[in-house]
């Protein structure tokens, strides 16, 4: 018997099945807070030099490290799904009803793999570039009313063609704003070709995904419940620097206002992959800089609840911080280390005093409400140069108007973000 006949439903025929349920009125309204956090994302990151220079929405959604993450996936799923969503919506002709719709699904199908992958896949690959082909697939076949079959074949010629390397951590480049843009344009690809067939066993199959990129994954992680769509499951940024510097900002903040990080060394305890990502202790760059705890814990030692502008180089090289920087050591700590990836935690200590965060804010157990988002969003757009009259319309368009509002809206309201 054949590898593919010996098998029952493959996990993409399982996930397409999925996906071709209704989105609930509560899951749409949660994605209208994931909307304006990338559309204030793509805003924010016009304020740079970079930012200018990409002059894409899929590139800017994570340029600031502000973007939406999903913990357990260990992916940013809102960069690539709505940028397939905007940029395919002109065609489509798709209302914003649809396109929150698309977005919701494009979540589910970018965490559903995501969160199969293994440690040795991280340790290697960009999950939001090789999970990202299949979140941006699944959204556009959605835009575009593809069915079951031709969504599972979307799916598995866009994983046909996931990749993205680790190496852009050792060197200053923007090889992360590639990886989505790319993840972008080839799930928007595949499922414009979505009457090609594409291995349904993409993932599973003895020279698929998993075997390539994985030593062990689990089909136990893909995690499709009937009942509930995952982009629940997601966190949103209050702070602009990597997700695994948050539990530690979260913590020194705390004890900043306990008035215990005024003077002497301070220790940063946290899980295994914090460090891999982030132990920098001597940041040159902005990028660097977000990538640094030591860089995240003396900004709240020094300047108390992080900014924007203190990942920019005049605070990178400012005395202060430079010296506080010094300051701050950094360690594994097992308890921390065994509680991920379901949880993110860091233990931060400094003279006699000692507080931890296991989950942090805008975590689903701690999580920043509209409010809190929407004052974000705004706060990000200001920075990318938006006028107040222009921020005011994007967030009116993605928390309140109405679900038949046309698809045209959203594109256009993007097209002036970065063409501003």
């Amino acid at each position: 018997m054949s590898n593919e006949a010996s098998h029952g439903a493959s996990l993409t025929q399982r996930l397409a099945a999925r996906l071709a349920l209704p989105v609930d009125t509560a899951t749409r309204a949660r994605a209208r807070l994931h909307l304006l956090d990338w559309l204030g994302c793509v805003a924010g990151g016009l304020q740079s030099a970079d930012g200018r220079r990409l002059g894409n929405a899929a590139g800017l959604g994570n340029l600031l490290e502000m973007d939406d993450v999903h913990r357990t996936a260990l992916l940013h799923p809102g960069p690539v799904v709505w940028a397939a969503v905007a940029g395919a919506s002109a065609d489509s002709g798709a209302a914003l009803g649809e396109q929150l719709d698309a977005g919701v699904r494009g979540y589910e199908a970018m965490i559903a793999v995501g969160a199969t992958f293994d440690a040795h896949h991280y340790a290697m690959y960009h999950p939001t570039a090789t999970a990202g082909v299949f979140g941006a697939a699944a959204a556009v076949c959605s835009l575009e009313s593809v069915d079951i079959a031709g969504t599972v074949n979307a799916l598995g010629n866009a994983g046909s063609l996931a990749g993205g390397l680790w190496q852009l951590r050792h060197e200053t480049t923007l090889t992360k704003q590639f990886h989505v843009m790319r993840a972008v344009d080839t799930g928007t690809q595949a499922a414009r070709w979505a009457d090609l067939p594409g291995p349904r066993l993409i993932l599973e199959g003895p020279q698929g995904l998993w075997a390539a990129t994985c030593g062990g994954p689990g089909s136990d992680r893909f995690g499709l419940d009937p009942a509930r769509w995952r982009i629940g499951e997601v966190s949103f940024k209050p702070w602009g620097a990597c997700r695994h510097a948050h539990p530690a900002i979260d913590a020194a903040l705390a004890l900043r206002d306990a008035g215990a990080l005024a003077t002497g060394p301070i220790r940063v305890e946290t899980y295994a992959d914090a460090l891999t990502f982030c132990d920098r202790p001597d940041p040159q760059s902005v990028g660097q800089a977000k990538f640094s705890l030591q860089h995240a814990v003396a900004i709240v030692a020094v300047r108390g609840i992080p900014d924007l502008a203190d990942f920019e180089p005049a605070a990178i090289a400012d005395p202060a911080l430079i010296a506080a920087r010094a300051r701050v050591t950094v360690a594994e700590s097992a308890d921390f280390t065994a509680r991920y990836p379901a949880h993110f935690g860091a233990r931060v200590t400094c003279g006699d005093a000692s507080i931890e965060r296991v989950d942090t804010l805008g975590d689903p157990e701690r999580p920043l409400d509209r409010a809190g988002i929407e004052a974000k969003a705004r706060r990000l757009m200001a920075w990318g140069g938006m006028r107040a009259a222009a921020i005011d319309a994007a967030v009116a368009l993605a928390l309140d108007a109405d679900d038949r509002t046309p698809g045209d809206d959203l594109g256009s309201l993007i097209d002036e973000i970065v063409e501003a």
